[in-house]
């Protein structure tokens, strides 16, 4: 699907055709290029043309018209079919293969072994010593357990320190007992808990000796491994239907004294002796690779949730007719409308922008993967700032994306048809899950907090990702128009007011703390904060994508890179005029020609609109889409979907005989 050619076909509907044939740049040269060279791009047709081949991987009806209980069943039989079937991808390559064979597979959906292979092989991998890893992974990879990763609870959530869920060491025995010591303590939310999971890593308060060491992490088995029967002590179960990814059994947990051996306490960095004594890890934050894991997976998965709803919403506005431009003319596609370039086309760039960054935090992630194994903790505050402060701001900007695009389709856009509420249900939950938005920001404030006041000591070299903010920069912005500024100075335009705002966040804490005490200090400072966070992650965001652009030699695709890049910053940039003018910085002129900039990329980035979302390289299968099809056959497509809703059975529903028949009838006979 990366060449013209072949997304031309018979048959298809003429605006769409029309609008690929508009195409300045080959897109089989941007696919490849997005998605990491012509190798990749291969590695990934090759893929599909798999998936579509394998019969126990297709669905029997569309998943929409399915109860839960059949969702749940289907996606289970999908989930043992898919991982039978594994060596037909790159099992090293999770990142890339691996979330793309299980996105064909699986959909926006959550299945019986999501949490095994996100959280509870790689906590394995990350937290086991020798001895505990040759025997709960071999395990846990050939199948033989199915775990999830129980942290949250009914009362707490990113707030580690405050879990209620205790692990009492008794040297006596030997053993842990595990408690639930109130209704809120209650493990809540773990995807594949409620019915699936027979193991489970569960983080809990470490007490030994009297002593309270904190949160640490457990090894637990739930459920009989022959019957699958809840174990003595426990008792878990399903939290209901939620807002999406409705095909998984999230659930909840409680302990009652559950005993488990010592040995079940995760030891690679902590260690609990047989006599009681508590070891210390070397490093606090040791034990964050597996959030850190999730969250470099969950940016790449965001991104290509924001990728597919621009693409399902620009394709349907190439063919969506609707209003006249001019009168007699006929009416005109609704792409052509500059609103809905406003609306459509920023959310493309920020799903490229967003999509090159995963690829930079999954790199950074490996490096410092490498470096923990080794006891080098240098880049590890980093990568936690980045990887949490993308997670906030890349999953809020995602949500608010996808519902750009289900409403620019109007009503259609309401339709489980659309793709599109299934895309907002599956990516709203990523503000929440994995750390709390807020949370985060406010977790990289406290990086850039301690960045502001080594710059105004003047007494340590900061890192990369911070080096901005200890340089003066200039006094006005340099911008003139979209075309006569280097993209290199919006970059600094956004390094300026992110660099004002940690500097004005530091100062009122400052103040702050002079009168009061620090968490309320913290506290009362915490909008600013948050402010300055989302600033420093938007620059960083900008750069990320600039780096990646300055990869591209090929002179047919960079120039649309650059602009999208330049779309990408402007749009920011006007969203956050009112730093941008403080202190004289951006000129009322200049804010202008900033928006009029907007408008101009808007009209040049038109006649690509389609193919720049066809170099996304999304088949119609991952998409799931009836509006944003290859083909642009929408509406004879629609009539057909709606022809597989279970109320068009039969003709006549038993409620006309039950309740509106008798009703009719009754109003009848009193005419």
């Amino acid at each position: 699907m990366s060449n013209v050619k072949d997304l031309i076909r018979a048959g298809d509907n003429p605006d769409i055709t029309a609008e690929r044939r508009k195409a300045t740049f080959p897109i089989g040269k941007m696919s490849a290029f997005i998605h990491g060279g012509e190798e990749k791009l291969q590695r990934r047709h090759e893929i599909l043309e798999f998936v579509e081949s394998v019969p126990e991987f297709q669905d029997p009806i569309p998943v929409e018209f399915m109860s839960r209980e059949e969702r749940c069943d289907n996606n289970a039989r999908k989930a043992v079919a898919m991982t039978d079937r594994t060596d037909a991808i790159d099992g090293s390559d999770f990142f890339g293969e691996g979330m793309f064979y299980q996105s064909l597979i699986m959909g926006r959906d959550l299945h019986a072994m999501s949490l095994h292979y996100v959280m509870f092989v790689p906590t394995l991998q990350g937290q086991t010593d020798d001895e505990q890893l040759d025997h709960w992974l071999t395990l846990a990879i050939g199948r033989g357990i199915l775990g999830t990763y129980a942290q949250t609870e009914l009362g707490h959530g990113t707030n580690l320190s405050k879990l209620e869920t205790t692990a009492t060491y008794d040297p006596k025995t030997e053993e842990f007992v595990l408690n639930s010591p109130t209704v809120t303590a209650a493990k809540w939310w773990p995807g594949s808990l409620g019915k699936s999971s027979n193991y489970a890593v569960v983080v809990a308060q470490l007490w030994t000796k009297g002593v309270c060491h904190g949160p640490h992490p457990f090894i637990v088995q739930l459920r009989d491994e022959e019957t699958h029967m809840p174990l003595k002590g426990i008792r878990l179960g399903d939290i209901g239907p939620k807002f999406g990814i409705n095909g998984g059994d999230n659930g909840y947990l409680l302990f009652d004294k559950l005993r488990i051996p010592r040995r079940n306490m995760l030891m690679r960095y902590s260690k609990v002796l047989e006599n009681g004594d508590y070891v210390a890890p070397q490093h606090s934050k040791l034990g964050y690779g597996t959030m850190v894991f999730v969250r470099s997976v969950m940016i790449r998965d965001q991104s290509m949730q924001l990728a597919a709803a621009a693409t399902i919403a620009i394709r349907y506005s190439a063919i969506r007719r609707q209003g006249e431009l001019k009168p007699d003319n006929g009416e005109v596609q609704i792409l052509d409308y500059q609103t809905q370039q406003f609306r459509l086309l920023p959310q493309l760039a920020k799903a490229l922008v967003f999509l090159f960054a995963a690829s930079e935090v999954r790199d950074l992630y490996m490096q410092v993967t490498e470096q923990l194994s080794t006891g080098n903790t240098e880049l590890l505050a980093e990568l936690h700032a980045l990887s949490s402060g993308l997670k906030s701001v890349v999953s809020w900007e995602v949500a608010q994306g996808i519902e750009q695009c289900r409403m620019s389709c109007g009503g259609h856009g309401y339709s489980h048809a659309s793709g599109l509420p299934e895309a907002y249900g599956y990516a709203v939950g990523g503000c929440t899950y994995e750390g709390e938005n807020i949370v985060m920001l406010l977790q990289v404030a406290r990086f850039l907090m301690k960045v502001a006041e080594s710059v105004k000591r003047q007494d340590s070299k900061l890192s990369d990702i911070a080096a901005y903010i200890g340089l003066k920069g200039a006094k006005n912005s340099k911008f003139t128009s979209v075309d006569k500024t280097p993209v290199d100075e919006l970059v600094r335009d956004f390094e300026h007011i992110a660099r004002q705002q940690v500097f004005v966040a530091c100062n009122i804490l400052s103040e702050n703390q002079k009168r009061m005490a620090p968490e309320l200090a913290w506290n009362a400072t915490s909008v600013e904060l948050c402010k300055a966070s989302r600033l420093h992650v938007k620059a960083n965001l900008m750069k990320s994508y600039l780096r990646r652009v300055s990869q591209c030699q090929d002179s047919q695709i960079r120039p649309v890179l650059v602009d999208i890049g330049r779309l990408f910053a402007l749009d920011a940039l006007t969203h956050h005029a009112s730093s941008l003018t403080m202190g004289g910085y951006l000129s009322d002129a200049q804010l202008l020609a900033m928006k009029q900039g907007i408008y101009t990329l808007l009209a040049r980035l038109r006649p690509n609109a389609v193919a720049l979302v066809d170099s996304l390289d999304f088949s119609d299968r991952e998409l799931h889409s009836v509006l944003g099809r290859r083909d642009g056959n929408v509406y004879q497509a629609l009539l057909e979907w709606a022809q597989q809703s279970q109320l068009n059975k039969t003709d006549v529903l038993p409620t006309f005989e039950k309740y509106l028949g008798p009703m009719m009838k009754d109003a009848r006979s009193k005419l």
